[in-house]
């Protein structure tokens, strides 16, 4: 990527480099990012703080660089696909740029830390259904052999038990219960589909495939890698988190307040999602505006006044993640280095910038650690970012993704505001929790004599 160099605020050395504006601004123009520079006589050095302003103005622009002016310069896609898209499953999601998965619930399915022949194979059958919704009046013929494949495992008593063999005993009860209603719900959908009742395919589709989400989240047993010493007094999300963001438009036609779902996934990104989390719970971003929107991203987390991000109270400055890249192969993530630096920027991470709404930390582009509390939403598909060739891809940290509703994230602007977010299941996997101000219980009335 192209550098120059520039002086900003007098002698001060900074680089810059080509991006895309930042508070909605979709032409091109050169950004600061905060460097050092090297102490020699005669060279000006960048007091503290000019560099607290350099680095402010590099992550409020999350500095895509070069991906930023070539996604500008292409059109938006769709914005949600209406069905579960077919993907590579298992071993497994080793995908292509040809054949990318972009269903957020697909892309959550395929990171989880499983391994089961039977469950994996029911889930792609059910997925590829979304190819004959695709023909004109449905090919049933596809529908009818995906809905067989899957029943012949789930009647199966050998594959039923080669599922419940992955599932740990604390879990076994929930699991066989699930499978029970899998089973009856392909019985009935078996019955749809010699009916050819083709208003019925996609929803129970959609409802089965909810199911085998469930019994493939039956199958993780606990956390599956140790945390670094450096991080383990960071909020650490040890399993999956479920937010709904409340939000509401200033001058919008069709839009005025719409709730959206929000995955996050500390399987994978467990500090990443973690310090969101935490952030949610704290009520920070309550009352936030949207402070970027350009067609590409919409960003918010900047709060007000001359911070950047969360000011710890425990420690009064600025709390910063490290980068957190997960790749399947890996058994936990990379911390501290992008996939590029490391040689493996064709690697594939468990959580791929791949779902229109992916979700994932805005930075400094030369500081791989200085992630706080601005995040962004991807509003681009995976035909600007393919699988295994994108350029965000292992370069920021995506720990989720939005689940419902995600069409009305590409309307949000500049100015809107985020009423709440608040976290509806998952809260009691988040560890190092530590509320602000705590509330003291109320006092018990006395009693009337």
């Amino acid at each position: 990527m192209a550098t120059i160099t520039a002086n900003s605020r007098a002698a001060c050395n900074v680089r810059t480099q080509w991006g895309v504006s930042s508070r909605g601004a979709s032409s091109l123009r050169l950004l600061p990012v905060a460097s050092k520079v090297s102490q020699r006589p005669g060279v000006a050095v960048c007091s503290a703080e000019d560099r607290m302003q350099q680095l402010s103005a590099a992550v409020r622009n999350v500095s895509f660089g070069l991906a930023m002016a070539v996604a500008v310069a292409m059109p938006l896609t769709p914005a949600a696909q209406a069905f579960e898209p077919q993907q590579v499953y298992g071993d497994m999601a080793k995908l292509t740029a040809g054949d990318p998965v972009k269903n957020p619930k697909a892309l959550l399915r395929n990171a989880l830390p499983i391994k089961n022949k039977e469950i994996r194979t029911i889930q792609l059958a059910l997925e590829s259904i979304a190819d004959d919704l695709r023909v004109p009046g449905v090919r049933f013929s596809g529908v009818s052999k995906s809905v067989n494949t899957s029943l012949k495992i789930a009647s199966g008593p050998k594959s039923v038990a080669a599922i419940l063999k992955s599932v740990p005993a604390s879990n076994q009860a929930e699991a066989t219960q699930l499978l029970t209603n899998l089973l009856k719900g392909l019985e009935e959908f078996k019955i749809v589909v010699d009916n050819k009742d083709k208003q019925q395919v996609p929803i129970l589709q959609r409802e089965l495939l909810e199911t085998v989400s469930r019994i493939e989240e039956c199958m993780v047993d606990g956390f599956p890698f140790e945390i670094p010493a450096e991080y383990k007094g960071m909020p650490i999300l040890k399993g999956r988190a479920t937010l709904e963001m409340t939000v509401t438009y200033k001058d919008n036609p069709k839009f005025t307040r719409e709730t959206l779902t929000i995955v996050v996934d500390g399987l994978n990104a467990p500090i990443t999602a973690g310090n969101f989390v935490d952030l949610a719970a704290r009520k920070f971003y309550d009352n936030m505006e949207i402070n970027r929107s350009d067609g590409f991203v919409v960003q918010t987390g900047d709060p007000a006044g001359k911070e950047i991000g969360y000011i710890d109270p425990s420690t009064k400055k600025l709390r910063t993640i490290p980068l957190e890249v997960k790749v399947p192969s890996d058994k936990a993530p990379v911390y501290g280095e992008t996939l590029e630096e490391l040689g493996r920027s064709n690697e594939i991470p468990a959580l791929p910038f791949n779902a229109y709404g992916t979700l994932a930390m805005a930075r400094a582009e030369f500081e791989n650690n200085s992630a706080s509390s601005q995040v962004f939403w991807l509003l681009k598909e995976s035909e600007l970012t393919p699988s295994g060739s994108n350029l965000l891809d292992g370069r920021y940290a995506v720990f989720g993704y939005v689940t419902e509703n995600v069409d009305a994230l590409g309307e949000l602007k500049v100015g809107d505001v985020i009423e709440s977010l608040k976290v509806v299941q998952g809260m009691e996997l988040l560890e190092n929790f530590k509320p602000a101000v705590s509330v003291p219980p109320l006092a018990e009335e006395p009693m009337a004599q």
